[in-house]
């Protein structure tokens, strides 16, 4: 018992330097406490403290210097070397995403780097192990589509961390109210919705619906350029005509609303979508209902995604550059590779969308 005590405390005290060292607490070149003073402070044997220490040797985080005492190794040149970029999305497999990975990856694959793919899901605490994952590796840096960005994160101590460890990293899609002074690549998704009730209005439309997620940026700007369309346009604008949904119930609430919208007899005419699969289910709903689109309700998307190609009506829906998107934020983050200038010039650069017009909308 003695001895699986011993070896639960030395993984402690390895793990607790290795947090620190990876947050950047403890700088590259800064000499740790003695193992004298680590055993007084942390009520260890003298046996367990160099073991610990012995351990981060090996794994490349220390490095010890006779008759001087141990370091913090800088890994940044076995980072600058790797030709590693990581890229964390919420979604790997899906909808939008392998067209913008295809786009990062005919850029970086060109320049001779490899990338390190990994995805959260749209899930914080998935997003929190990508990012401590790609402090541990040697990546050059960072191309990162951030986890439910509307909210507060509870990981900005890792993007400080990066940070520290000078390691590069570019937002896609969206981007933190926090760190809102770092470069990105998004979209104008304010107008790009603007764009599509512009038109439902231009149609004759009196009573637009708006389904949008709550828990991302681009949800909430989609929304700024829906309630904008509808002021510009001398409508009122309706809370009870909106929609809200977030990551976790976006299977069933946009759907169960929009049915009591129409139960409601609130005299929908046309109903904007935050993206083209909702539209879809939205379209497979009003079908189920008896409702046609067209005829009696027009619908919108947004991302020109399969979903909207292959609906039975195709939808009207918004032009979403994607593999444009991912080939700017691969040339962007190799310029900031290259300069080495990122925390004090950062790069934004914001993609303007455009509306594509098909089946869905009718005049009326």
């Amino acid at each position: 018992m003695q001895k699986k005590d011993n070896q639960v405390k030395y993984l402690k005290l390895m793990e607790h330097l290795k947090q620190e060292i990876l947050m950047g607490k403890i700088k590259p070149g800064e000499q740790i406490p003695s193992e004298n003073v680590l055993a007084e402070t942390m009520s260890l044997s003298r046996h367990t403290v160099r073991k610990a220490i012995s351990m981060l040797v090996n794994e490349g985080y220390l490095y010890t210097e006779h008759g001087r005492g141990t370091f913090c190794l800088d890994r940044s040149r076995k980072r600058s070397d790797s030709r590693n970029v990581a890229v964390i999305t919420t979604y790997i497999s899906e909808y939008i995403f392998p067209k913008v990975i295809q786009g990062i990856d005919s850029v970086l694959s060109s320049k001779g780097y490899s990338i390190m793919l990994k995805n959260t899901n749209n899930n914080t605490k998935n997003e929190a192990v990508c990012l401590e994952d790609v402090l541990q590796k040697n990546v050059e840096g960072l191309i990162i589509e951030p986890t439910k960005s509307a909210l507060y994160s509870e990981n900005l101590k890792f993007y400080e961390a990066l940070d520290n460890h000078r390691i590069p990293y570019i937002f896609i899609h969206g981007f933190y109210q926090q760190l809102d002074g770092k470069s990105h690549v998004i979209l104008d998704d304010a107008k790009g919705m603007y764009s599509a009730v512009e038109y439902l209005v231009k149609l004759g439309h009196k009573k637009i619906a708006g389904i949008f997620k709550a828990d991302d940026v681009q949800g909430v700007e989609r929304h700024n350029g829906y309630a904008k369309a509808i002021a510009d346009a001398g409508m009122s604008y309706n809370p009870d005509d909106v929609v809200w949904f977030h990551t976790e119930d976006r299977d069933i609430k946009p759907y169960n609303m929009v049915r009591r919208l129409l139960e409601g007899n609130r005299g929908i005419d046309a109903i904007a979508c935050y993206n083209d699969e909702i539209a879809f289910r939205v379209y497979e709903l009003l079908n189920s209902l008896g409702v046609k689109v067209p005829d009696d309700i027009s619908i919108t998307g947004f991302d020109d995604s399969y979903y909207s190609a292959n609906c039975p009506v195709k939808i009207t829906t918004v032009r979403h550059p994607k593999e444009k998107l991912g080939e700017e934020a691969a040339e962007i983050l190799l310029q900031m590779i290259k300069k080495n200038d990122y925390l004090t010039n950062p790069v934004q650069k914001t993609i303007t969308p455009e509306l594509v017009i098909k089946e869905s909308c009718i005049k009326r």
